[in-house]
């Protein structure tokens, strides 16, 4: 499932030649984290290793789409996972769509393709049969929280803590 974007790209499934883009993304999204709290996220690492990457993009229940421009140079990505609670004591069997992460290239930011890989994850959960989509979002990370929000997402719990 490929979709053209407004902004001169287009939308696709992550493919193994995307690997060192994507690994330089997931570098950004560590820097915004670390700097925000140091003492809890690492200065020089990355969430996924290559081969972690590589394998993940082959799996098609966890779908990553990124976007990529006129050159098929990957300037974005949204790794997104099913959630499902079958048979839990409290839970119902809903399907959730969870977004691991999103992530533009910092020099690309607000040209609309973080909203289009929103809305393309929103559109494969809707078109797949899944109840929700949700994320989680660090609140050191207050641009995206406004954008989160500003697609329409809104709280359903909250993650709180006490440092001691």
């Amino acid at each position: 499932m490929e979709r053209k974007t407004g902004c001169a790209g287009h939308i696709r499934r992550a493919e193994e030649k995307d690997t060192e883009r994507v690994l330089d993304l997931l570098s950004q999204v560590l820097r915004v984290h670390h700097n925000g709290r140091p003492d809890i996220f690492k200065p020089d690492a990355t969430k996924y290793s290559r081969d972690e990457l590589q394998e993940m993009f082959r799996d098609d229940e966890n779908p990553i789409f990124v976007w990529a421009d006129a050159e098929d140079v990957t300037q974005g990505y949204c790794f997104c996972q099913t959630e499902q609670h079958l048979n839990h004591a409290v839970l119902t069997d809903i399907r959730t769509l969870y977004i691991d992460d999103l992530c533009v290239e910092e020099t690309m930011r607000g040209q609309g393709i973080g909203k289009a890989l929103y809305e393309h994850a929103a559109a494969y959960a809707r078109e797949n049969g899944y109840y929700n989509l949700t994320l989680r979002v660090w609140n050191l990370n207050e641009p995206a929280m406004r954008f989160y929000k500003a697609m329409g997402l809104r709280t359903q719990n909250e993650h709180l803590e006490l440092i001691l």
